[in-house]
């Protein structure tokens, strides 16, 4: 069995149809999408209407949340301030009715049982928490707890843009070093420690790991593998041209009323790099909460980091690489 493993898409229909004429070649048995397929790149609703053509299993993200939150009402008041919130009000005239009822349809957690094969999770974070993710270097043990209550050994993530195959192994009382008397009950009730491979294949439309190509994974059973969970890995990185969704956030509109978010978008499909949760760690650092508008601060930002520099430099659409 040979699984497509998509995610993160953003709106991103360029890198999504780069990555689907790879799929043409690899003609796996069955393609699944972890999430995140709306947002940050101006051509959601394109996105949205490619995979309803589809037969392909689609998994709801926290960005669709963003959407059908706002949508119905059930967003915080903070939400309607349109210099924060800017791209989300652009979004939501910008998918349609037909389009928002289908992305209220969709499943946020899968459990998937081929013939042949060992079960296969598949969350955009995880179970009930779609917002978290996890990376190369985090430690297993915050792992492992995150994913105490995931039975299968196998589990697709998706959220943090980054490649991932690791294999995670779940420590005893004694070796975890805690002192909880619980904790040493539960464990000496199990045989054996919890092990999972945890996959996530990075992003289509808006990698973070500094390459700028689409991102997706492969994966294939092999129940006499020594892999945990019987799938081995193999991930795709497809490079396409970035200039007409770089330049959809100026002809859609994108680009001046979403402000500050919508200008980090940008800079992340520029370089592929955490441009949004590093503004924030840095306004954190460095200024008053509340004291100023998130555009003076963003610009202040700028002042301090000389990042507008380090981003045009690499912008495509001024001759960057």
């Amino acid at each position: 069995m040979r699984l497509a493993i998509l995610a993160d898409i953003h709106g991103n229909i360029f890198a999504l149809r780069a990555v689907t004429a790879r799929l043409e070649q690899l003609q796996p048995d069955a393609v699944i999408v972890n999430g995140d397929i709306i947002n940050a790149i101006p051509f959601s609703d394109q996105v949205v209407d490619f995979l309803r053509q589809t037969d392909w299993i689609i998994v709801r993200g926290n960005h669709e949340f963003y959407y059908l939150d706002y949508a119905s009402g059930r967003a915080p008041e903070s939400w309607h301030d349109p210099e924060r919130w800017g791209q989300l009000h652009w979004l939501m005239k910008h998918i349609r009715p037909d389009q928002g009822n289908y992305l209220a349809a969709l499943p946020d957690d899968l459990a998937l049982f081929y013939p042949d094969a060992t079960p296969v999770r598949v969350t955009h974070g995880t179970p009930g928490h779609n917002r978290r993710g996890f990376s190369n270097s985090m430690p297993e043990d915050d792992i492992a707890a995150a994913l105490s209550d995931v039975p299968q050994q196998t589990f697709i993530n998706a959220h943090s843009h980054l490649q991932i195959d690791r294999i995670i192994k779940e420590r005893r009382g004694e070796e975890a070093g805690t002192g909880n008397p619980v904790y040493f009950l539960e464990e000496a009730q199990r045989q054996n420690p919890r092990v999972w491979h945890i996959i996530n294949p990075g992003s289509v439309g808006q990698p973070l790991n500094g390459d700028v190509r689409a991102q997706f994974a492969i994966i294939e059973s092999a129940p006499s593998s020594p892999i945990p969970g019987g799938w081995r890995v193999m991930h795709h990185r497809i490079p396409y041209d970035r200039r007409p969704a770089l330049e959809g956030y100026y002809s859609s509109g994108m680009l001046e009323a979403g402000g500050v978010i919508s200008e980090l978008f940008y800079w992340e499909l520029v370089t592929a790099e955490r441009e949004i949760s590093n503004f924030f760690l840095w306004r954190r650092a460095n200024l008053p909460q509340g004291a100023f508008s998130i555009r003076d601060e963003f610009e202040a930002y700028k002042r301090a980091t000389g990042r507008e520099s380090y981003i045009r430099k690499r912008d495509p659409l001024l001759g960057g690489f």
